[in-house]
């Protein structure tokens, strides 16, 4: 193929990484435990209030919590005297729970030892910060206790009910279940929702809760509650996050439908509001999954108020929104829980004929690719893919390769245009013509580097492309794989007939299979290796 045939954007040097759009807070550090063996309790034995409203922790305290944390640590994992020193602890942490959970690195040591707790000690650890769960919620240490107090649910509610001593018992009469508990929290998260849903803090407790009340733990709440994540890995697929599910009873469910219907009340809030919004990104997740039918009415919601703003804009509302950092966001997760039918009368009523531009912006790239993440049909993707499919290389160009690796994934899991994606990937990375170069496909998909910009070569405007040199290829070092560019391979060698890549695999030498069996690589060899056809 001659030079005068490419894309004007050939000129670059290599293709940018995709965008950023960073998400998640930032994770704090934990103090390392004490190093004494038994823990001594405070001279005083409990807190005495602090002359502010709510009570601090005072440095014995502090230092007696760390030495039980670490004794914890180092004793046995069962037997009679652990179990002693769990509930004697928990006694501790019961007296003091509010001044633990609004302390920095008390409430990083109460979290640890609520993992620890049976079910009787964590729920008078729970009760003890009943009444003032708004205050502790909307804390800056105490929204993670709450948010560690609800993900503990899973282990808890398949426990045991367990013996309570009679005389403990009478002092303060009987004590709430769990299950009462955390209805009690959803009660009052339901008072006052838009202010939980739209404290900074305070969200991050509705969108757990949320999670326990559907019996589904979100991928992001068991691999980093309370940490951050890469550009790149937050733009993986939502379809690759497998959540847990866990059984849950009937209470629960009524209490989500409940909670969940007052997003309606104020959906306006939940759209337009870069903290609300959240919350409600994070129901449709849940929904989809147990209330499918408030799902489509939730996602009816917000398309209907997006789609009747600024009417008087050309082309469809609904684009506007799609170039919004927050709107974008809550769309991109909409996308992925329509179902097909619905998905399809969007595309046609507010996306067809926009794709490439849509494409090309720095915001609005990002829902694009949700929607092909959301193609499950033939009849969806066939106009997508004509659409799209003449700027592959100008958006790669562009610094949107995500919006290449997501149409790839579509092929693959669809079914159809997989030849001619691969045709337009070869000419995108200039490896189609002549067709030596083929063979070097894969270091060039990995590593996201048209041909010439891999290995260095200094092509002139309209020049006939050189022939590839095996021995050039094999005397160059493999070079940096991309995340992206790793997950483009994987879709490639599940395509029907992976048979060019796998050619251009078994090209490479052994070191430079090596570097690509590093991350982000690895899952790529496990894929040739398991999953595909030889």
């Amino acid at each position: 193929m001659g030079l005068g045939l490419r894309s004007p954007h050939k000129v670059r040097r290599r293709f940018p990484a995709s965008g950023k759009r960073g998400r998640g807070a930032k994770a704090s550090g934990r103090p390392s435990p004490g190093c004494e063996r038994q823990p001594r309790p405070p001279p005083d034995g409990r807190l005495e209030p602090a002359p502010d409203s709510h009570p601090h922790l005072s440095p014995e305290a502090l230092g007696y919590f760390r030495r039980a944390l670490s004794a914890l640590k180092e004793s046995p994992k069962t037997g009679e005297e652990r179990e002693l020193m769990v509930y004697n602890i928990l006694k501790e942490v019961e007296a003091q729970a509010l001044a633990l959970s609004t302390n920095r690195t008390g409430s990083e040591m109460l979290q640890e030892l609520l993992g620890f707790s049976p079910l009787k000690p964590f729920c008078r650890v729970w009760a003890a910060l009943r009444s003032n769960l708004r205050f502790v919620a909307c804390h800056r240490c105490g929204v993670h206790v709450l948010q560690s107090a609800l993900l503990q649910l899973p282990r808890l509610l398949g426990s045991p009910a367990e013996e309570e001593k009679e005389e403990e018992d009478g002092k303060d009469g009987p004590m709430e279940t769990l299950e009462e508990l955390v209805l009690g929290l959803a009660a009052e998260v339901c008072d006052d929702f838009l202010v939980y849903c739209g404290d900074t803090h305070g969200s991050f407790v509705v969108r757990t809760l949320l999670q326990v009340l559907g019996g589904t733990i979100l991928e992001s709440e068991r691999a980093r509650p309370h940490g951050s994540q890469s550009s790149e890995a937050q733009r993986v697929p939502a379809r690759e996050c497998k959540p847990t599910d866990f059984e849950v009873p009937e209470t629960f469910v009524n209490c989500l439908q409940d909670l969940s219907s007052c997003f309606l009340k104020d959906i306006a809030v939940f759209i337009t509001d870069k903290i609300s919004s959240f919350c409600l990104q994070v129901a449709l997740q849940i929904l989809h999954r147990k209330w499918p039918q408030f799902c489509a009415h939730l996602c009816n919601a917000v398309i209907d108020y997006l789609s009747t703003r600024n009417s008087s804009a050309d082309g469809s509302p609904l684009l506007l929104f799609l170039r919004d950092q927050t709107s974008s966001r809550l769309l991109e997760q909409v996308l992925l829980v329509l179902e097909p039918p619905r998905l399809q009368s969007l595309f046609e009523d507010h996306f067809q004929g926009q794709l490439q531009t849509l494409a090309a912006h720095p915001i609005a790239n990002f829902p694009l690719q949700r929607l092909l993440d959301a193609i499950t049909t033939p009849e969806l993707l066939s106009p997508v893919f004509e659409e799209l499919s003449p700027t592959l290389e100008a958006v790669l160009a562009q610094g949107h390769p995500g919006v290449v690796i997501a149409l790839v994934g579509a092929c693959c899991r669809v079914g159809v245009h997989q030849a001619q994606v691969l045709r337009l990937l070869l000419e995108a990375f200039h490896c189609a013509e002549p067709s030596s170069r083929q063979v070097a496909c894969v270091p060039l998909f990995a590593t996201l580097m048209a041909y010439e910009v891999y290995y260095g070569l200094m092509e002139e405007e309209g020049a006939v492309p050189a022939e590839h040199q095996v021995e050039m290829a094999t005397a160059r070092a493999l070079g940096e794989v991309t995340v992206l560019g790793s997950l483009l391979l994987q879709h490639l060698l599940h395509f029907s007939t992976p048979g060019l890549i796998l050619r251009s695999l078994g090209a490479l030498t052994g070191p430079q299979l090596l570097a690509l069996a590093q991350r982000p690589g690895r899952k790529l060899l496990l894929s040739w290796g398991s999953g595909t056809r030889s």
